[in-house]
């Protein structure tokens, strides 16, 4: 059976990359786009993904708050979060580091991002 990945992101050129790319180099993933930390928030109630991919910077509810907010559910504070972000501050690396299962800088390179989701789902 197919990996749910959710991929938080406000960019759909990202959404597209993550999707495509995924689902063209393996048929383990099934990957679903959601434009804001607010919607990531509306479908975990209806939906449980296998793991999480979810940007920082986004307009509205920044990843930082949406990452705490899954995290303050019992019902969903065990999904994997791993943080896919442009932002490459020293701050932010570890911080997403600490706090997730792992923290990817865009440009990301597909082979790469299929690994560390493996490891990740794995943990």
């Amino acid at each position: 059976m197919a990996k749910r990945i959710m991929v938080v992101d406000d960019n759909p050129d990202v959404v597209f990359s993550v999707k495509n790319g995924l689902e063209n180099i393996s048929d383990e993933f099934f990957i679903q786009g959601v434009e804001s930390g607010e919607k990531c928030l509306e479908l975990l109630e209806t939906e449980k993904p296998d793991l999480i991919l979810l940007d920082i910077m986004m307009p509205g509810m920044s990843g930082w708050k949406t990452f705490d907010k899954i995290k303050e559910n019992d019902s969903w504070k065990g999904i994997p979060i791993v943080f896919l972000t442009a932002r490459t501050d020293r701050v932010a690396k570890n911080a997403g580091s600490f706090l997730g299962e792992d923290y990817i800088e865009k440009p990301f390179e597909i082979h790469d991002l299929k690994q560390r989701i493996d490891h990740a789902l794995k943990k």
